[in-house]
């Protein structure tokens, strides 16, 4: 995808911590840009039911199963994913989330189903494939290499690389051009994720924090049209998380199509326009965050269908009654031996 000179400049970030290097906090925004209005305005009138057509989706998911053994870990119908918005993907521990980003960007393969990209199939697509398509993802636990520089690990995101081919790699003048503008491209991204002054260490040697920003600066260097970022603020401390947010706002002032992983329902409210909501596998419910947040089938798969209802007198006399015969039994039990 070529450079866009009319993208406004990327956020800066700060690790906002000793360790991080220090320095003041970008400025966010406190209220949503042009794109994120837009967004919502194009998604206002679209049902609030599992599946829901989109206006203009990007990705678009039918009949996904993913099975494990006798588990049925993904069973997703039909769903679909608005160009240029932000959309969270939640659901509770065990819902299928990871799994079902693991099938769409090529890391794991369904036992049925199709799903596109811009109106391109990824059934069998490897995840290398899937990246140069301008889908890119990141990971709950990052992929940092440890071993090799930051700057090296910023250059291997690049695509299309003419460096990579055997015959190519024997002759430099053929591929120093490319990287030259790949090690640019690199060290413009480092800089604004605060990671300059790191660029020639170890990627081993980085803070949890760091490693973060090096993968979402790495995934940066395909230049996507669709990010897909897996719980990017887990274990991540919370200076360093709002500046995190403001730089997934700014993903989509940039253009680009977010689709996210997350627990924190506050994140997902602050910075998403739509919510697909995943339990057991399924897709249990969509809409606005607000609406989602309300949704009794959202409770339901958080929660538990009675969590929260009390209990009839009935109920209360039944578990009394029913812990007093199971300590008589005890004491039955012990008395006879």
């Amino acid at each position: 995808m070529p450079a866009d000179e009319n993208r406004p400049d990327l956020t800066d970030l700060d690790e906002g911590t000793p360790h991080g290097g220090g320095g003041s906090h970008p400025a966010i925004a406190p209220g949503p840009g042009p794109r994120a209005l837009a967004a919502r305005e194009v998604l206002r009138d679209v049902p609030r039911v599992p599946g829901a057509p989109k206006p203009d989706p990007v990705l678009v998911a039918d009949g996904v199963v993913r099975r494990f053994g006798g588990l049925t870990a993904v069973d997703v119908q039909h769903v679909e994913f608005q160009r240029g918005a932000i959309t969270a993907l939640i659901g509770p521990n065990g819902a299928g989330k990871t799994t079902f980003f693991n099938l769409l960007t090529g890391f794991d393969r369904p036992d049925e189903g199709s799903w596109t990209f811009e109106g391109r199939s990824l059934a069998r697509v490897p995840a290398h494939r899937v990246a140069r398509r301008g889908m890119v993802r990141t990971f709950q636990l990052t992929k940092a290499l440890s071993r090799l520089t930051v700057i090296e690990n910023m250059r291997l995101g690049a695509t299309g690389q003419v460096g990579e081919r055997l015959l190519s790699a024997m002759f430099r003048r053929v591929w120093r051009g490319q990287e030259d503008s790949n090690t640019r491209r690199a060290d413009e991204l480092l800089r604004r994720f605060k990671l300059d002054a790191k660029r020639e260490d170890f990627a081993g040697s980085l803070s949890g924090g760091q490693r973060k920003l090096l993968e979402m600066a790495r995934a940066l260097m395909t230049e996507p049209r669709l990010v897909m970022l897996d719980e990017p603020m887990a274990g991540v401390n919370p200076a360093l998380t709002q500046s995190l947010l403001g730089h997934v706002k700014d993903l989509r002032e940039q253009g680009m199509t977010v689709v996210f992983v997350e627990h924190d329902m506050d994140m997902v409210r602050d910075i998403s326009d739509w919510v697909v909501v995943m339990a057991q596998g399924t897709v249990v419910a969509e809409g606005p965050p607000d609406a989602v947040m309300a949704d009794p089938a959202v409770i339901d798969a958080y929660l538990g269908g009675h969590h929260d209802a009390p209990l009839t007198e009935e109920d209360e006399a039944e578990q009394i009654a029913a812990a007093e015969a199971e300590l008589e039994r005890e004491h039955d039990q012990e008395v006879g031996r």
